[in-house]
């Protein structure tokens, strides 16, 4: 099932790891297989891994690409990512891993927010680009996958279920 969250403070302050760890407790029971958090400046994702299609280390969330720019915490299933996967091979990119997340951000990578055209499957994500201090979120067009977000004081939060609580 996994668990998403994150939190992104508009006034540029740093994010807090507290609360981002609160966050990420709060949704525990989605992923018992392991957690993870990422924290970079004003930004902070955090995960809750169930771990299903590829059980190594290799599949740790947030994931972050080799050149350090961009930043995945997933949920969900790409049912096409082996397809999507060989097409981006064909470019030039090697993977680490076996898992659909890892193709997700490479997608992103190479197509941006277009990329959620080419996934069939059900999901939920936040990408954070390094570069251009930009968050992009998610879902699948049904919202098979919950993606929940708030605007609380100088936060802009968002979470795989609503009662995440500060």
């Amino acid at each position: 099932m996994c668990g998403i969250c994150g939190i992104f403070n508009l006034n540029g302050e740093p994010a807090s790891p507290i609360i981002l760890r609160k966050m990420t407790d709060e949704i525990a029971h989605r992923g018992p297989d392991g957690e993870g958090f990422f924290v970079d400046s004003f930004i902070g994702l955090g995960h809750r891994r169930l771990a299903i299609i590829d059980l190594s280390p290799a599949g740790h969330q947030p994931m972050i690409t080799l050149d350090g720019q961009y930043v995945l915490t997933y949920n969900g299933e790409v049912y096409n990512f082996q397809e999507i996967r060989a097409e981006l091979e064909s470019l030039g990119i090697q993977f680490r891993s076996k898992t659909d997340s890892e193709v997700v951000l490479y997608a992103y990578r190479q197509w941006g927010p277009k990329c959620v055209e080419r996934f069939n499957g059900m999901f939920a994500f936040a990408i954070w680009d390094k570069t251009k201090q930009e968050l992009f979120i998610a879902r699948d067009r049904y919202g098979i996958k919950p993606l929940y977000y708030t605007f609380v004081n100088n936060y802009f939060l968002f979470a795989s279920e609503q009662n995440i609580v500060l």
